[in-house]
Order: C-alpha cells, then sequence, then structure tokens
C-alpha cells in the first residue's frame, strides 16, 4: 500500500503541474489579445483610462467596441487554450498506445525545453505588451509620488457676477489644431469654421493649446477643461474602505467632492443642458453632468424617444452632427427666449460625433479626399461654422459667450488615419475659438493646457475670479501668473504633479458631498 503512495503522489504532481501551464498559457493569451485590442482601438493608454471607461459599459453608443473586446478577451483564451490541452492530450494517448513495451520515447528534455519556452514566450509576452499598453509602470510610479494635486488646487471663487453672460460650450469630437495643416493633410479640414471665427471679427485663440499630461479622451476632457483637474480614479485604499474610487453604474455622484463649471454656474442661476449624439450613460457621462449643475442631459436615448430617424444614426455611437446641430439650435432658441423673459442667463453645452473614428459617411458629407475621415472632419466642421452662422444671425452673440475646442487630440491607434503625418509631429495641439461680447483686443496667453480653460471658461462668461483661478489653471485672459500656482511650476515638475496620483486629493474629490477637497 504505502509503495503505491509515490505513484499516486506523482500522477497528482503531474496533473496539477499541466493545470498551472495551463494556466499560464490562458493568463498570457489573456494579456496578449487585451493589449492587441487595446492598441487597435484606442492606442496607448493609461490605467486610470482603463478604469474609468470600464465602468458603467454599455450595449450601443460606444460600449458595444468595450463589449467586443470583453468577449474577445473572455472568450478567445479559453478556446485557445483548451485545444492546445486537447491536442496534448490526443499525442499523450497515441504515445501510449503506440508504446511497445515502455521503450522511452526521443528527445523528451528537447521537447520539454521547447514547451516551457513557448509558455515563457507567451506569459512574458502577453504580460510585457498589456502592460505596456495601458502604462503599468507609469502608474507605479505615480504611486510613489510625493507630489499631489491638493497642493496647489484653488478652489474657484466668484468675486462679482454683475457682468455674467449665456454661455455656449461646443465640444469637437477629436478636434485636434494639427488637422488644419493642408501642408500634411489633402485640406485644411478646419478651413469652414475658420472662416466664421475669424480674428478681424473678435474671436479669440488660444495659440499651441495642448492636450495635458494624461489627458486624451472625452471624459478626461470634459473634465480636464470644466473642473481643472486630471480625470484620475481614486486609490485601491479608497475601495477598500468603501469610498467610491471610480463610478459604478448605481451611484448619483462623479468627483463630487469637487467644484465644477456647472456648479458655479449653478450658484449664480444659470441653466445647463447638455447634448450629445452618443449615449450619455457611456463612461457615466451623464453622471458627472447631473452631478455638477446640469439640470438637462439629451443623448443617443432621447434622440430616440423623438423619433430621429435611423438614417441619421451611426450604427456604433449615436446621431449624426447634422442632426445634434439642428436639435441644438432649436434648444438654444428656447433657452435664450427664456433667458430674455427671465432674465437668468443659460449654459448649452455641445458634443460632436462624427468625427469619431471609424468614420462613418453620412449622405450629407460629400467626400473629396483621398483618406474618407478628412472630408468627413470637413463636413462636421461646416456644421458647427452653421450653428455659429445661427447665433450671429439671431444676435445671441450680443449676449452671449462662445468656446469652442477639442475634447482631445485625434487617437491615434492602430486602427485610426493619419499615423504617417502625426506620429512624429512635434507640436500637435487642440483647435479653439473663444467668443465674448466687447472682448475684442483681448490676447490669451500661448502654450497652456485643457487644465487652464476651466476659469478661462467661467471668466468669458461674465464672472470675475478671485485670482483668476480654478482648479489647479489660471485664466487665459490672466498675463500673470500666482508664483504658489501650479501653472508656475517648471516643465518638468508640473508634468510629475499632472502624473502623480494624488490619493490626499482624489480621495476626497471622490467622495460623495458637496464638499470640495
Amino acid at each position: 500500500m504505502q509503495s503505491r503512495i509515490p505513484g499516486v503522489t506523482r500522477r497528482v504532481g503531474v496533473v496539477v503541474g499541466r493545470l498551472l501551464v495551463y494556466l499560464l498559457i490562458w493568463a498570457g493569451l489573456t494579456l496578449l489579445i487585451a493589449a492587441a485590442g487595446i492598441r487597435y482601438y484606442w492606442g496607448e493608454i493609461s490605467v486610470g483610462q482603463m478604469r474609468l471607461n470600464l465602468v458603467s459599459v454599455e450595449t450601443d453608443g460606444g460600449g458595444d467596441f468595450l463589449w467586443r473586446g470583453i468577449l474577445a478577451i473572455g472568450v478567445a483564451p479559453l478556446l485557445i487554450t483548451g485545444s492546445i490541452a486537447l491536442v496534448q492530450f490526443l499525442r499523450r494517448r497515441n504515445r501510449r498506445q503506440a508504446d511497445d513495451g515502455g521503450r522511452p520515447s526521443r528527445g523528451p528534455l528537447v521537447k520539454r525545453a521547447v514547451s516551457t519556452a513557448l509558455v515563457a514566450a507567451v506569459v512574458v509576452g502577453g504580460t510585457t505588451a498589456f502592460s505596456t499598453t495601458v502604462g503599468v509602470a507609469d502608474y507605479i510610479r505615480a504611486s510613489t509620488s510625493d507630489w499631489d494635486i491638493q497642493d496647489f488646487h484653488a478652489e474657484p471663487v466668484v468675486t462679482s457676477d454683475e457682468d455674467k453672460r449665456n454661455l455656449v460650450l461646443i465640444y469637437l469630437e477629436s478636434g485636434e489644431q494639427t488637422l488644419a495643416d493642408d501642408q500634411l493633410f489633402e485640406k485644411d479640414a478646419f478651413a469652414p469654421l475658420k472662416d466664421v471665427t475669424q480674428a478681424a471679427d473678435g474671436w479669440q485663440t488660444i495659440e499651441d493649446l495642448q492636450q495635458y499630461q494624461g489627458g486624451g479622451w472625452t471624459m478626461a476632457g470634459l473634465v480636464g477643461t470644466q473642473c481643472g483637474i486630471p480625470l484620475k480614479g481614486g486609490s485601491a485604499s479608497d475601495e477598500s474602505s468603501g469610498r467610491a474610487a471610480v463610478p459604478e453604474d448605481d451611484v448619483d455622484t462623479y468627483l463630487g467632492g469637487a467644484t465644477c463649471l456647472g456648479d458655479v454656474l449653478s450658484d449664480h442661476g444659470y441653466t445647463s443642458t447638455f447634448l450629445g449624439g452618443a449615449n450619455s450613460s457611456f463612461a457615466a457621462k451623464d453622471t458627472f453632468l447631473r452631478g455638477h449643475g446640469y439640470s438637462s442631459i439629451k443623448g443617443l436615448a432621447q434622440w430616440r424617444a423623438v423619433g430621429e430617424s435611423a438614417s441619421d444614426f451611426r450604427p456604433d455611437w449615436g446621431l449624426s452632427d447634422e442632426r445634434l446641430l439642428a436639435n441644438a439650435r432649436e434648444e438654444l432658441d428656447a433657452l435664450h427666449a427664456e433667458s430674455e423673459q427671465t432674465g437668468e442667463p443659460f449654459n448649452l453645452s455641445v458634443l460632436t460625433l462624427d468625427t469619431h473614428e471609424p468614420v462613418h459617411v453620412y449622405d450629407y458629407c460629400s467626400v473629396d479626399t483621398e483618406q474618407e475621415v478628412t472630408s468627413v472632419f470637413a463636413c462636421s466642421m461646416e456644421l458647427v461654422a452653421g450653428f455659429v452662422d445661427h447665433m450671429e444671425e439671431q444676435g445671441y452673440l450680443e449676449d452671449t459667450a462662445v468656446v469652442i475646442m477639442g475634447d482631445h487630440l485625434k487617437h491615434m491607434s492602430a486602427g485610426d488615419a493619419f499615423h504617417e503625418q502625426l506620429d512624429h509631429h512635434e507640436n500637435r495641439t487642440i483647435f479653439n475659438r473663444i467668443w465674448m461680447p466687447g472682448g475684442a483686443g483681448l490676447t490669451p496667453r500661448s502654450g497652456i493646457d485643457q487644465l487652464n480653460l476651466y476659469p478661462t471658461i467661467l471668466e468669458a462668461a461674465g464672472l470675475t475670479l478671485q485670482g483668476r483661478e480654478a482648479g489647479v489653471g489660471v485664466s487665459a485672459f490672466s498675463p500673470d501668473i500666482p508664483v504658489d500656482s501650479a501653472q508656475a511650476l517648471d516643465d518638468n515638475f508640473y508634468a510629475e504633479l499632472l502624473n502623480s496620483n494624488s490619493p490626499s486629493f482624489y480621495s476626497d474629490a471622490w467622495a460623495d458631498g458637496d464638499a470640495a477637497p
């Protein structure tokens, strides 16, 4: 009996060892496929972006990419690993059946060495590809940084609202200024919009407006320009203590401890409305907006409910810019009429969609370039230009500030266009235009990033800010930078500040409540 125990133990060990090998193969394949999918659809991202976009995943209006990714990551590695296991099982069985009396198989050490090397390659390759794609090394460095946004954050303090005026914000999906270079591209995609926002007519431009360090997707652009802080999740300690580290489907707040644009405007009598073509719930956008002063949010579900034509929806994201901006005109007319009656101002924010890749060509867009995306950009800008024309024709520009800006630079994932022109471009910047009634002659500072737009937008709306600061930004119209501001830091120190996980600040920022950190 005792002599049989080593044999049983050996067989159990063999089974456990094989299971461990297959587990390693599955893990390596999972990480490798995840890395490939992320790079194809989004390019290199951050750990924070991954965490924040995995919440509130929807079945359409942007979420289909994530669902397909989850399906591929969850199913494909299992099928491949199962196939490998089945092949190995059949080979071992055939070998046992062909064995004529215990003759040892040829080259067992070589076969084991090759198998071990292949397994190691899959595991190491998958781990390396995934960690590089989502910036794990950067995340680890950020978690050990001593810098904290808390030390530089300025709570917006409005000292006067006597000159407050209506506000229209237009976010251009992937609105990168570089695409206006007709030496790099087939034509200037922004030409229609530039024609109606000329400096000679009083429009301002922030030259070389930069995407902030760590930004690069829509929610990061919204939070950066409306809260003046980088978008990051809370720390692991927040999750373990029961505090919200990232928003979930059933929470009512998103950065509930931060004071953002809509909060300030609400305190000063503004009605805030948001219109977008995509699903408002994607990445918890509606939770953020609703929790920060927006009383009306319209997106994919609302456009379907009011009977927009099926031909006006792109299957992957949502409503066309043509219909979105047509609805925005009606919304603007109604808001302006109500404002004239009540004497209270409004904020209308619009986020375009047509220029989100992969591009969808609607019937109203004539493709006259080799790259379809160039024509689609130009068509979208022509529609926005028409919206600006409507504001001017109706006389709204006399009492309404307008801020037009890209939400982020154009994505450079493996499946996107313009790699040849943009991959090694030295200064990729964000398109922007600012209109302030009576503001002709102002010269905004150049080279600032999106985090400075928060106080800039508040000043454009006619509010006077103490120190001209909000978040970690300083108004673009302020020629002077406070010495204790983040904007006064050396470029390297500023980059380290924005990269840091800032646990003290974000622990409070993600907490429920009205108090700002």
